[in-house]
């Protein structure tokens, strides 16, 4: 198996004391002055190298602004960073602006572990923090390497952002042991179905229901439309993101832990999710759009990595309404109210989820034998396979 390099963000909570909030306020207010200072000059002479840049801003910012040299250098780095991702995403030269809701911070220069504390740069110097210990401490023990980081103010809360990068095994098709078609839903979250023959469903009734309690709730509050009130939305958002996220970590961590190294995880490709459920029933639209398909498929995909494992995406066209068994596809073959699968020309049932799990480790399975066994497997790449003939068990 060969080796890559995996990149994971660790969100680590850091524990402030009131002199040192004040500190890290007054940094959030220089770092968004400064890139706001020289997002105009970029703006205005169009450079992009960050050594023309250098030579064309850097005593200029330091007399001006009174910055010190390793903040201007970071200060430029994160200015042409923003600028090239606007560029890339199709917005030429324009301007770009700083919120100062965050600032930047390298590994070793601006921040650093001493201790049982994380020191933090900051305008007047540096400052040593607590911080919550069991986001770093694998990584520590793997003697991974940590990228620049992000002090970020969420809620009234202190968090460092730190990319973290270490070598991870990179999946061939040649490795693959075992293929596992995965279905995303909302009664049952995750239906699977792998090489053995084996299923397996992670219901959801517990998750739609308590999200239903947060809709109800926020309509509650959306009505009122008080300063305390929307005050209390935002909790509930941020709650309930909380809530969702715990749950797809739950999952992913269950998937990757049962099933072996060379597993080969097969998701349909729901990039257009938003728009498929514009024909749901507007009372249902709120479960089906708002599930984060997107942040399952993110989690999978770097703890896969991690346990030498790979995910691949799929078109999902068909998946819930061709049978496994002899093929036959047919809309009236699922019944959506019932979660049932009813194959009008070979009487082969189930229940829905399954069938589609059952179709989607198909296509998983075309595609590991249709590629060259030397080909490396790119974590959530999309997979163009052509299907046979179902031959399917029947169990």
């Amino acid at each position: 198996m060969k080796n890559d390099s995996l990149v994971i963000t660790a969100k680590v909570q850091i524990f402030p004391n009131k002199r040192q909030v004040i500190e890290l306020k007054k940094m959030f207010e220089l770092y968004s002055l400064a890139c706001n200072w020289l997002s105009k000059k970029v703006f205005q002479n169009k450079v992009l190298n960050q050594v023309k840049l250098h030579h064309l801003v850097y005593e200029q910012m330091r007399s001006e602004l009174g910055t010190k040299a390793q903040f201007t250098q970071s200060v430029i780095k994160t200015v042409v960073a923003r600028y090239k991702s606007a560029k890339s995403n199709g917005h030429d030269w324009s301007l770009v602006k700083f919120s100062g809701k965050d600032y930047d911070l390298v590994w070793n220069r601006d921040y650093s572990i001493v201790g049982n504390q994380l020191s933090l740069g900051v305008s007047s110097g540096r400052i040593k923090v607590n911080f919550a210990k069991k986001p770093l401490s694998q990584f520590q023990k793997a003697k991974a390497k940590f990228g620049s980081a992000k002090v970020v103010n969420k809620l009234g809360k202190w968090f460092l952002h730190i990319p973290i990068s270490k070598e991870a095994p990179a999946l061939t098709i040649d490795d693959v042991t075992n293929v596992v078609g995965i279905d995303l839903g909302i009664n049952h979250l995750a239906t699977t179905y792998d090489s053995k023959g084996k299923t397996d469903f992670y219901r959801g009734g517990i998750v739609k229901h308590k999200r239903g309690v947060f809709k109800a709730l926020r309509k509650s509050l959306q009505e009122k439309q008080t300063s305390s009130a929307r005050h209390r939305l935002k909790q509930i958002g941020s709650r309930e993101n909380r809530y969702m996220i715990d749950v797809n970590h739950q999952i992913t961590k269950a998937l990757t832990q049962k099933h072996p190294k060379g597993t080969v995880f097969v998701l349909e490709d729901l990039t257009g999710v938003r728009q498929a459920t514009e024909n749901v029933r507007l009372k249902n639209r709120y479960v089906s759009v708002s599930w984060a398909f997107y942040q399952f498929k993110k989690l999978l995909c770097y703890k896969a990595k991690e346990n030498g494992q790979s995910v691949i995406l799929i078109d999902p066209k068909y998946t819930s309404q061709t049978c496994p068994k002899c093929g036959h596809r047919e809309k009236s073959n699922r019944d959506k109210k019932k979660h049932h699968f009813d194959c009008k020309r070979c009487h082969y049932q189930s229940n829905d989820d399954r069938i589609g799990a059952m179709n989607i480790h198909r296509k998983g399975i075309e595609f590991v034998s249709q590629s060259d066994p030397s080909m490396v497997i790119e974590q959530a790449s999309v997979a163009k396979v052509e299907v046979n003939q179902p031959d399917m068990p029947t169990a």
